[in-house]
């Protein structure tokens, strides 16, 4: 039977924490790099092998990553928790805060019920290296048709695109969140719902979601913004389902590598959101188009060779 080492772990762990932020998709790499390395460590990280650990090892990095998550915007979920108690007590939708609760509940509905559904049989339909790869080149022409229709293929920005503008005293934060609950609830579930294509290995759950709130109107701030505010509760709840498998007495031998495999996975997690965050400030989705679409191709020619 497999085992997965201390270093295999860690590398998973700072892998995971990267391409799960970054709209590269974390799936995809997990099962392609193993694949593409192969030796031991193709045999280590197997996730379709009798008796593998890896899977189980992954649930324990998704959960790392959403924690990185919650520290990071801990000061935004704090008033979004407060928000939702605050409109359940006093039977209303008002404040700021109450609709993006409520917006964030509203939109991550449909990939909650569609992931309990459909996410294990495309995992073992879809789980193997060729068909990640295709899916991660489809990836990068998602991100770049988002860019192009955005900019209406000319490289300027449609009319009424303008950069947002933050209003007067406003934490950019707060301001962003202004402008995410402008978007209306259907809108909102529309971008959430997005997030239904991630099950497929190869596409990547933060990059469907910026494409789709791009698509919507927003700009790459804020549709970063959104998209990791929607992926946390995802990634808390698939990840608090699946931990009893990591208990199992046929994986206590990966606990210790899985230990240090997380605390990679949320340094790891916690340094892209905050890299992550600024570079949407300025910067579009157009390189990692580039890349899914080349490294995708690449992997699919080389693997079916």
């Amino acid at each position: 039977m497999s085992t997965l080492t201390y270093p295999e772990a860690i590398g998973v762990g700072l892998l995971q924490g990267v391409t799960e932020l970054f709209p590269v998709s974390s799936l995809g790499h997990s099962i392609l790099l193993p694949a593409v390395i192969g030796g031991k460590i193709q045999q280590d990280l197997d996730m379709t092998a009798d008796g593998s650990s890896y899977l189980a090892a992954l649930v324990a990095l998704h959960l790392a990553t959403a924690l990185a998550l919650v520290v990071f915007f801990w000061r935004d979920w704090v008033r979004v928790v407060s928000g939702l108690f605050g409109s359940i007590r006093h039977r209303r939708v008002q404040t700021r805060d109450e609709k993006l609760a409520w917006l964030l509940i509203i939109s991550t509905i449909p990939v909650g019920v569609a992931g309990l559904v459909l996410e294990k049989a495309l995992r073992h339909a879809l789980g193997k290296p060729v068909p990640a790869a295709v899916f991660l080149a489809l990836n990068g022409l998602v991100l770049l048709g988002a860019e192009r229709l955005k900019r209406g293929g000319s490289g300027r920005r449609r009319a009424g695109h303008a950069a947002p503008v933050d209003e007067p005293g406003l934490d950019p934060a707060v301001a962003s969140d202004v402008r995410l609950t402008r978007l209306g609830y259907g809108r909102g579930a529309w971008i959430g719902a997005a997030q239904i294509l991630a099950l497929f290995p190869g596409i990547s759950r933060s990059g469907v979601t910026m494409s789709a709130g791009i698509l919507r109107g927003l700009h790459h701030e804020d549709a970063a913004r959104f998209s990791f505010l929607l992926a946390t509760p995802v990634i808390l709840a698939a990840s608090v389902l699946k931990v009893p498998e990591l208990f199992k007495p046929e994986n206590s031998g990966v606990l210790g590598p899985v230990a240090a495999g997380s605390l990679a996975a949320f340094v790891a997690g916690y340094v892209s959101v905050r890299f992550l965050t600024r570079y949407f400030e300025t910067r579009s989705l157009t390189p990692f188009a580039v890349y899914c679409f080349l490294a995708g191709v690449g992997s699919a020619v080389y693997l079916s060779l």
